[in-house]
């Protein structure tokens, strides 16, 4: 299946090694701190990807961040926010969430709705076309489909206005767009699913290896054992 990818300049959707402002002022994606990356969790692995979930993790256990706070904690490890790219990889975090009981995470999904979307027509209309894995910018499948290679659609059938996901259910409420992807734990009575949220509300976490961030601290730590 070939991947396609979404290529911006702007801070959100691409990892970096310098400090890009972020969609809030005065906030930054951070780099790798390599004794980190050395140390990091390990709590289980997946086609040669190593992930852990923050509830698991002494000094996270308790922690509830935003969605870029959330990307900046597992960039400090090497690692980003989960790109759940399979239906093998979302069955894992599904069985994740559902044995330890987690009422939601957060993903790397991110819908490309800041400075260098606008004028995309492979983007539009944004609700169905427009999200995107930041941790490695490969674009989501469109929302209203069966994944290529997967027998259902993860987002939720349901959500605030009762209707499919992605439905930007609070922009209606206080005019903050639902611009980032979580997953949530039978919310809407309606199972284990995904659905876009404000991402300023503050979850839990998974994190995943970023092979990108991983190979910059390598590449600039010789010896170092990742």
């Amino acid at each position: 299946m070939k991947t396609c990818y979404i290529f911006l300049f702007t801070l959100v959707a691409v990892p970096s090694f310098g400090q890009l402002r972020s969609n809030r002022p005065g906030r930054f994606l951070t780099l790798p701190v390599p004794e980190k990356c050395s140390s990091r969790p390990k709590e289980f692995a997946f086609r040669g990807h190593n992930y852990f979930y923050s509830g698991h993790v002494p000094g996270l256990s308790n922690r509830r961040v935003d969605w870029l706070d959330g990307r900046n904690i597992c960039r400090e490890y090497c690692m980003d926010l989960v790109s759940i790219e399979s239906q093998e990889e979302n069955n894992m975090i599904f069985r994740l969430i559902q044995s330890n009981d987690v009422p939601y995470i957060w993903t790397s999904g991110r819908l490309c709705d800041f400075k260098g979307c606008e004028n995309r027509a492979d983007l539009e209309p944004k609700s169905l076309y427009g999200w995107f894995w930041s941790a490695n910018r490969a674009k989501i499948s469109p929302t209203n489909q069966v994944p290529s290679g997967w027998g259902y659609n993860p987002w939720s059938q349901t959500g605030h206005k009762k209707q499919r996901q992605p439905d930007n259910a609070e922009f209606d409420i206080n005019g903050t767009t639902e611009s980032c992807l979580s997953v949530l734990n039978n919310v809407y009575n309606d199972g284990i699913a995904w659905h876009d949220v404000a991402c300023y509300h503050e979850k839990p976490f998974v994190c995943e290896d970023s092979e990108e961030l991983l190979n910059y601290v390598a590449s600039t730590n010789p010896g170092i054992r990742l």
